[in-house]
């Protein structure tokens, strides 16, 4: 009896499909779920600024400051706010994003091929949209100088030519929803094991699962199984939504995408049989399993803040997070191309901590059934 016996590990999982049929909520949870948030937040989180509003002081009146303001409005970031009142109390209270002051004379000097200036006040409470702000400015002052001076601005000594790989259109979609997806599925993974095993241990179920001469690692491979199946299904529809909803590219190797959502749903899995064994009960397995699998994965998985910006203690930190391991698979496989020698770091990460997991998932377990 000490063998591990693949007949009763599949008598588990046989269970564990039919409870999972007949609990429509798990089905909805684990199909549905995903592919509604990936594309609700895949819309919602998004880092290009637009329709941003710009107060406007044009003490000039005349052609060039016209055309100064046709150019803001024709960028398709700016909207132009005229007449605009006072643009400094529109700052303050938050009615605009940005002031633009036009002095009298702008049209005179830019007409006679002298330099013109303008002021150009953001609000700098918010840095982030300041910097894309500020981004935006130099396509605006070459537009500007063709149009006012009807020539292209003079080439500099040395030129730089810039060309971005892997993602031209510097979409934030691109970026986001490979990201997002990961973890969407993570989450999904931990709760989804960590409510349905405790909802057995208050059940009283699991007692009489326990009873039988059924071994730990066979319980815990036959409830792992099938909610691994399922949330695969759910990884699935989550590529369909990536693809066909947001455009976003796969230049990699599908079946090292499929190595690594299996490392990585392995790990999620063993997390939350982990979290369903120390609470037994679903709502505090609920709750430890939205602190566990969230948090990490929103703030230090590189998901929006890169890795190599946090200070070094939570670099090192997030290496034992399976979410920062897989989002950078995932990214590099959708949108890199990425090959197994470039994701071997990734790959071996997730493969280790996913058997620490599991290991200390089966070995809590195993100490819980000790008398």
């Amino acid at each position: 009896m000490n063998a591990f016996n693949l007949h009763r590990a599949y008598s588990v999982a046989r269970k564990e499909v039919m409870h999972i049929l007949r609990d429509p909520f798990t089905l909805a949870l684990a199909l549905g779920l995903p592919v509604m948030l990936v594309t609700f937040f895949g819309y919602a989180i998004d880092f290009e600024v637009r329709d941003i509003k710009v107060a406007v002081a044009d003490r000039d009146n005349g052609p060039a400051a016209r055309r100064l303001k046709e150019i803001f409005a024709a960028s398709g970031y700016f909207r132009v706010l005229e007449p605009a009142g006072n643009p400094v109390e529109m700052l303050d209270s938050r009615r605009a994003d940005a002031a633009l002051f036009i002095e009298p004379g702008f049209s005179r000097d830019a007409l006679g091929g002298r330099p013109a200036r303008v002021q150009f006040v953001l609000d700098g409470s918010d840095n982030s949209k300041g910097a894309v702000m500020m981004g935006y400015l130099p396509g605006i002052q070459r537009a500007a100088a063709t149009r006012l001076y009807g020539v292209e601005p003079p080439p500099a000594p040395l030129s730089i030519e810039t060309r971005f790989l892997f993602n031209p259109e510097l979409s934030s979609r691109w970026f986001m929803v490979p990201g997002l997806g990961a973890i969407i599925i993570g989450l999904l993974a931990i709760l989804l094991t960590a409510m349905t095993v405790a909802r057995e241990w208050e059940n009283g179920s699991m007692e009489l699962l326990l009873s039988t001469p059924v071994r730990p690692l066979e319980i815990i491979i036959g409830k792992l199984a099938p909610y691994g199946l399922l949330v695969l299904i759910g990884v699935f529809f989550v590529y369909l939504s990536a693809r066909l909803v947001f455009g976003v590219p796969f230049l990699g190797s599908h079946l090292l995408f499929l190595l690594a959502c299996l490392l990585f749903i392995t790990a999620a899995l063993s997390q939350g049989l982990f979290i369903s064994v120390v609470t037994r009960q679903q709502q505090v397995a609920m709750q430890v399993g939205i602190i566990s699998g969230l948090l990490p994965s929103m703030l230090l998985s590189g998901f929006i803040f890169p890795v190599e910006s946090m200070p070094a203690f939570f670099q090192y930190f997030t290496m034992i997070l399976p979410p920062r391991w897989f989002m950078e698979a995932a990214r590099g496989i959708f949108l890199k191309g990425s090959g197994l020698a470039e994701l071997a770091v990734p790959l071996l990460a997730l493969a280790g901590l996913s058997l620490l997991l599991l290991a200390l998932a089966l070995k809590k377990f195993k100490t819980d059934l000790e008398p």
